[in-house]
């Protein structure tokens, strides 16, 4: 089947609008029409080179889309045509012993893409090419494998539904996740896009009494603020490890979060934690990136560890974090900055670099 979808070829080039062929659905294959997709850092970081992904095949990019099943392969179980869908990069395989420990997340089976060898999902005349991340929501349809979708209720928004499928879902799952936050802790975020917005409506929702953010660009922290930072720090002006603990009294934070992906800016949160605090790094690093601090910079007993995917379990979590949604507890309408068609695509990532969008979303017919 033909459909239209921005397509990646070359580093630092801009997405071209192709027509790319999709496979049908096989075994337990989904194929999913587009609706929405969020666009993120991710995305951003193939096209400027910063990840190890093979390039050998054209990509069609995209991780964070949500849909409306068309057809399944025969043997699948949990969908059926016309429910409504939301994509995760957490495909799992329920079968490894990260899935059966309860950390389906981290699975290791690998079972929800195809072979390199194996008819290929999206290709183009003949020529394979690669999907990234198991999913391409940067296309009309999307092929996946029924354990890399959730179904969700059809009286959600689907191109507000899509954000949850990574970035809301990594933020939230941060804090309430793989934290450990507590009820009546303090919380910096450094770094105020999507993601780290999201880690600020998650400490809003599992109950710290301080959530401090930082950022460079008074736009984002005016978000912050409307999502539920109670104070904000702008670091082109400000020494953020001094402002915040200025802002805890001289104590530092139970819990910081890095959301950029950036050694400095992981530094800085460390050295602004308090006795016994956490450092967690959300944000998906360089693969070279190395990471420096003074010893005497931090308190005693301090941790530093990484979430992926927000520690979760997104079967149970992208409803859970919709139904937040519903009750007024997560603001997904304000996350979405600008909307567009796939056609927006070039412009949706210059103006992410610019830090002037928290999400842009583009949409399909």
């Amino acid at each position: 089947m033909e459909m239209k979808a921005a397509v990646f070829r070359k580093v630092h080039e801009p997405l071209t609008i192709e027509t790319v062929e999709v496979d049908k659905p096989r075994g337990r294959e989904v194929l999913v029409r587009t609706i929405a997709t969020g666009v993120c850092h991710s995305d951003l970081h193939v096209v400027d080179g910063l990840g190890r992904f093979p390039l050998d095949r054209p990509y069609v990019l995209g991780h964070e889309g949500a849909g409306i099943v068309e057809a399944v392969g025969a043997d699948v179980t949990s969908v059926r045509p016309g429910d409504h869908v939301v994509a995760c990069l957490s495909g799992f395989c329920g079968n490894c012993i990260q899935c059966l420990s309860g950390h389906p997340n981290l699975c290791t089976g690998a079972i929800v893409t195809r072979a390199d060898d194996a008819t290929p999902r999206l290709s183009q005349k003949g020529q394979p090419f690669r999907q990234f991340l198991s999913i391409s929501s940067y296309a009309e349809r999307m092929l996946l494998h029924e354990n890399s979708v959730v179904r969700i209720d059809p009286e959600l928004p689907l191109d507000r539904a899509a954000l949850v499928g990574c970035g809301v879902l990594t933020g939230v799952g941060a804090a309430l996740r793989s934290a450990g936050l507590e009820p009546g802790q303090t919380v910096a975020v450094f770094g105020c896009g999507g993601v780290g917005l999201s880690i600020i409506q998650g400490a809003r929702i599992g109950g710290a009494r301080q959530i401090i953010g930082v950022d460079v660009f008074p736009s984002k922290l005016e978000m912050a603020k409307r999502v539920g930072a109670t104070h904000t720090v702008n670091s082109s002006e400000d020494d953020p490890v001094k402002a915040v603990r200025a802002l805890t009294g001289g104590a530092g934070v139970d819990h910081a979060f890095e959301a950029v992906g950036l050694a400095k800016l992981v530094r800085q949160a460390i050295e602004s934690l308090a006795i016994r605090g956490t450092a967690t790094i959300v944000g998906v690093m360089p693969p070279d990136a190395m990471i420096e601090f003074p010893w005497m910079a931090i308190r005693p007993e301090c941790k530093v560890q990484t979430s992926r995917m927000g520690s979760n379990r997104f079967r149970a979590d992208i409803p859970l974090y919709l139904d937040f949604y519903r009750q007024g507890r997560l603001q997904l309408d304000e996350m979405v900055s600008r909307r567009g068609r796939i056609e927006d695509i070039n412009e949706a990532f210059r103006a992410m670099k610019a830090g002037e969008v928290a999400r842009t979303v583009l949409t399909f017919d």
